[in-house]
């Protein structure tokens, strides 16, 4: 990723060159245009000259500051891989040039996937999961270094401890990663959770380098798992580079004057009566007062952010995106982003974040969704947090006509507002929350009654790190123990979990039985693309199926204290070619004939047969 640069003095003024981005690009993209950023003291003063036929300088255009110049490229379809000189220019002299590199693809937009319906994600920390690098713990000249006796601290967690651990990964069932921000966070307290980015363009170091993320990916790749990546459009860290020297005053919102804080009131954006001034605080307001909220408004960052994102699907091959607080940025923003990438991408997979436990709000983003105002997202998939919230109050609470599972019933009986509630992310939680096993106030048999849900009902699964081994966060709701290190990561750990070593032996029945489901749902076609119909819960019970030609699968839910024998005449609709089932977690068969009980407080996994 080197860029050469020749810095040349003309009149006893001296230019310099200190960034270009994106650092390279590629040939044979959908979109032949680029538009490069540079900075570097007095640029914008020269002329942008190409050295190629094949790469023609459409515009340039200069900022405020002094130190900036965007350049406007066209590649003719005739372009090659290899390198072409850009020439800076003061009249007829080149002041200053750089070589820049155009790659050949790997594959085409059309050919790259992404995930899906059949996949289950495992969400990590990175900075928690395991330390696979000691020697990057510490780096000189960035301001936190490492204290793993702190919750908020840096432990140490990077990207070669990932994969050291992706047999494992794999192992348990997982499909694809989602990871926590890896870009590089130089900021003074509380870096380690990725989402205040100071370098756009750069892996941070602690965790590695772009080499060893695209290292990752390609391991993980070749083992059947894709990486997910997490992007942050909606703001930066306060100590990016560019805050110390802004474009111009536009590139962020509420540049000067008072901090002006988001009112956090995400239906503003939807609300029929709602005032332009709340709407504009939900969306011109910083997140908190280390997030400069950026100015997707401005064109020149608008573009920056969408080839920032298309950059690192192509460098690392990924297999899909997480957006973070997805509704902050400007609406019509997400809506160029989202159709830029899938223009590109077809089949690109993106998640966005929007935390709301109403439907409504969340369906309002989706790709195809016709909205009242006239909206239209490229956004494909949504997490799933209405879900998420209902489980926990249904696993909660005793069962009545409408509480306990009748809540999941009739919360996804909502699903008709959405253009494709298949494709939703649902997840038990997530590292912003505690942890399901403490939200199920620690019952063992609740938690597999959320696991199998989770497992089979509609939408793509994610699990966060941990979760298979009962991580909890008793007795406190902060973040950093919600985040807690994965036993066996670091050298010298008491409590492995990666081997099982020192551990809980009813931990490691646990894991496995989680690695069983996930295993088993690879293998399960109607889980991944089939239909879902469900029935009304009586006695405490909650049943339904997911079925398509060459699979059936039942799965039934008790809530209540005792055991439950079935009526089989309620699902003759869809059971009525079947004679024999296998209990999929018992590994036990039976007849339907001999009719079906399912123990108290339990979910019962079932594969139907002829």
């Amino acid at each position: 990723m080197l860029i050469f640069f020749i810095i040349l003095s003309y009149q006893g003024l001296t230019q310099s060159l200190e960034r270009v981005e994106p650092p390279f690009w590629w040939v044979g993209m959908n979109n032949t245009e680029l538009q490069l950023l540079l900075y570097g003291k007095d640029i914008s003063e020269l002329t942008p000259v190409s050295s190629s036929m094949n790469i023609k300088v459409m515009a340039v255009h200069r900022m405020q500051s002094p130190n900036y110049l965007f350049i406007d490229l066209d590649i003719d379809e005739n372009a090659q891989p290899g390198h072409f000189t850009i020439m800076l220019m003061r009249q007829s002299l080149s002041v200053l040039e750089f070589e820049y590199e155009l790659k050949k693809r790997e594959m085409t937009g059309e050919e790259r996937k992404a995930f899906d319906a059949s996949d289950v994600l495992y969400l990590i920390t990175p900075d928690r999961f395991a330390n696979g690098d000691p020697s990057n713990d510490e780096i000189a000249g960035m301001k936190e270094g490492l204290d793993r006796s702190k919750e908020y601290g840096r432990h140490g967690g990077d990207i070669q401890g990932i994969i050291d651990h992706l047999d494992y990964i794999y192992d348990m069932g997982f499909t694809a990663i989602w990871l926590n921000p890896l870009l590089e966070n130089d900021q003074a307290q509380w870096s380690y959770h990725g989402y205040s980015t100071t370098d756009y363009c750069k892996v941070d170091p602690r965790f590695g380098s772009n080499e060893d993320y695209k290292r990752l990916c390609m391991e993980a790749s070749e083992k059947g798992i894709g990486v997910i990546m997490d992007v942050i459009v909606n703001h930066c860290g306060s100590e990016h580079w560019w805050m110390k020297d802004l474009p111009g005053p536009d590139w962020i919102n509420n540049s000067s004057g008072e901090y002006v804080q988001t009112n956090h009131r995400k239906t503003t954006l939807i609300d029929p009566y709602g005032s332009s001034r709340d709407r504009r605080l939900m969306t011109e307001g910083w997140f908190v007062p280390s997030m400069p909220d950026l100015n997707q408004n401005n064109p020149f960052m608008s573009t920056y952010l969408i080839q920032n994102s298309i950059w690192w699907i192509e460098y690392c091959g990924l297999y899909g995106l997480r957006q973070d607080t997805y509704s902050y940025p400007f609406r019509d923003f997400m809506t160029d982003w989202t159709c830029a990438i899938n223009y590109e991408y077809p089949h690109m997979n993106i998640v966005g974040e929007e935390w709301t436990d109403n439907p409504s709000l969340i369906s309002y983003w989706q790709e195809g969704k016709v909205n009242q105002d006239g909206y239209t997202s490229c956004l494909p998939s949504l997490m799933d947090f209405p879900l998420c919230m209902t489980l926990h109050k249904a696993l909660n609470e005793d069962e009545s006509f409408m509480t306990g599972l009748s809540r999941i019933y009739e919360l996804l009986a909502n699903d008709f507002q959405y253009a494709d509630p298949y494709n939703l992310v649902i997840f038990p939680d997530n590292h912003d929350m505690s942890r399901v096993f403490t939200q199920l106030k620690e019952d063992t048999a609740h938690f597999k009654m959320a696991m199998i849900f989770y497992a089979t009902t509609r939408g793509i699964p994610q699990i966060f790190y941990g979760t298979e081994i009962l991580m909890n966060n008793k007795g406190t709701e902060s973040h950093g123990v919600i985040r807690s290190d994965f036993p066996g990561g670091w050298p010298g750990d008491r409590h492995n979990a990666f081997t099982g070593q020192g551990m809980d032996s009813d931990i490691i029945d646990i894991q496995q039985w989680v690695s069983k489901l996930l295993n088993w749902r690879k293998t399960a076609s109607a889980v991944h693309y089939g239909n879902l119909i469900h029935f009304n819960p009586a006695n405490g019970v909650y049943s339904y199926f997911r079925y398509n030609k060459d699979q059936c699968v039942m799965v039934v839910m008790n809530g209540k204290d005792e055991d439950v024998d079935l009526d089989l005449d309620t699902y003759s609709e869809i059971i009525r070619p079947y004679a024999s089932y296998k209990n999929v977690m018992a590994d036990q068969e039976g007849l339907l004939k001999d009719g079906l009980s399912v123990k108290a407080n339990s979910a019962m996994l079932l594969e139907l047969r002829k």
